[in-house]
């Protein structure tokens, strides 16, 4: 087993001007019990707010064009780090997650995710989503929104993300599983609701469900990323 003290962790963290859940999940990182070594904010819509973020919190920032894959493969080149974590801004982590990333490493696997769990309140249909997400994700593919993590040489075999405008995080994983073990861990990773609590939480997950069997189906993500209704001028995949 490898000593998890030489298991540097970088936390990388794609933006589209999210200054608000940027700055709640960089708190949450700076009271975590073991943080990550380094956190890189990479930023496509290059903006201010979420400059002075980073400023405030002493991680780095980085300007970059649009496109998730893009954004998390720039973050990627410039970490520094042994493992690398990949955060969405509205992720809610616990605050041992670094310390459980370190140790799946330690113990063999390549990479892995968190389950997945909404943030907030809970009530009946949100346990009932999650337990289906959780059982599905133990055969299919995590999304972004679970922290999917990986060893740097991993990473760096595989080709990093593909430059897709949505699903960049299904080729990704699927090259992981290939190579070595890719595991699940234990702890839940807080997701944002608001996008369920907008369209409806049928509706939504409904919706994803859809946009996956299209994307499994061979349809280009540049047409389902157009078909895809973004909570801002920007397109963002489903969650």
């Amino acid at each position: 087993m490898t000593d998890t003290h030489n298991l540097t962790v970088t936390a990388i963290i794609p933006v589209l001007g999210d200054a608000e859940p940027l700055a709640r999940l960089l708190k949450i990182f700076e009271g975590a019990i073991d943080a990550p070594e380094e956190i890189i904010v990479v930023d496509g819509s290059q903006n201010g707010e979420c400059q002075s973020v980073c400023e405030r919190y002493g991680c780095h920032y980085l300007s970059t064009r649009l496109g998730r894959g893009f954004q998390q493969n720039a973050g990627a080149a410039k970490a520094t780090g042994k493992v690398l974590w990949f955060v969405h801004a509205d992720a809610t982590p616990a605050g041992n997650a670094a310390v459980l990333i370190r140790q799946a490493i330690a113990s063999g696997s390549i990479g892995g995710y968190f389950r997945f769990h909404f943030a907030g309140p809970t009530n009946f249909m949100k346990e009932l989503l999650e337990k289906l997400i959780n059982f599905r994700t133990q055969y299919g593919t995590p999304y972004g929104d679970q922290g999917i993590f990986a060893t740097q040489l991993a990473y760096t075999n595989i080709g990093g993300f593909p430059d897709l405008p949505i699903f960049e995080e299904v080729p990704l994983v699927r090259r992981l599983r290939c190579i070595g073990r890719f595991t699940e861990l234990p702890a839940p990773i807080g997701v944002s609701q608001r996008r369920w609590q907008r369209d409806g939480w049928v509706r939504r997950t409904l919706k994803n469900r859809w946009l996956a069997c299209c994307y499994l189906l061979g349809v280009s993500p540049d047409t389902l990323a157009q078909r895809y209704q973004p909570m801002s001028p920007v397109q963002r995949p489903p969650e």
